[in-house]
């Protein structure tokens, strides 16, 4: 297969799966997913060479260094605008609440929010995209043992930030069995890890 049909295929078969990739860590609009989407499978083609026989979580590897390029260019436009005097922030504006925060098992968002942004991203990449230790390897540039220590302090991390909203028993009491739940699941996965089925 020639490096363009490589490339042809692997935009049919995961422009999808790389579309969720980015949508679920770009809240906005549908236009800047697009966007970001369109750059990465840009530098895809212009690195069609190096796509490999599996290139999905290589894309996702990409898809990961195209979001943060956004995400410090909305950074450098919203101090521009604060500069300016025409930014929200710069009128008091308000964080309105997500409409997920009423709903049972919101805490688990708010215990992933508690951890660093690295080990947020390791759990969404095996939870979210379901990777195993080799495909996270590839995403994250590293080798399989510095992904599976990565991921598996990243789990032993959500695991504490559970046990301490659990102690704050900041959780309505509809949620308590969830909190179980995710510290079971926690487990589990930690479990199967050090099993190998990671």
């Amino acid at each position: 297969m020639s490096t363009d049909d490589a490339f042809d295929a692997a935009y049919r078969e995961h422009y999808w799966a790389v579309s969720r990739f980015v949508a679920r860590r770009l809240d906005d609009q549908a236009w800047e997913v697009e966007e970001v989407v369109a750059e990465v499978f840009a530098v895809a083609w212009r690195r069609r060479a190096e796509l490999p026989e599996s290139p999905l979580p290589w894309l996702y590897g990409v898809a990961r260094h195209c979001l943060a390029n956004t995400v410090r260019g909305k950074g450098r436009y919203r101090r521009l605008l604060a500069r300016l005097g025409h930014h929200e922030v710069t009128r008091g504006g308000r964080t309105v609440a997500s409409p997920d925060t009423e709903r049972p098992g919101s805490w688990v968002l708010e215990a992933l929010a508690r951890l660093a942004e690295a080990d947020q991203e390791v759990l969404r990449l095996t939870a979210w995209e379901e990777l195993t230790v080799e495909e996270l390897s590839t995403v994250l540039g590293c080798g399989r043992s510095a992904a599976a220590m990565r991921l598996h302090r990243a789990r032993r991390r959500l695991r504490e930030q559970i046990e301490t909203l659990r102690r704050a028993d900041r959780v309505s009491p509809g949620c308590t069995s969830g909190k179980s739940d995710m510290a079971d699941w926690a487990d589990r996965a930690d479990k199967a890890h050090k099993g190998g089925h990671a």
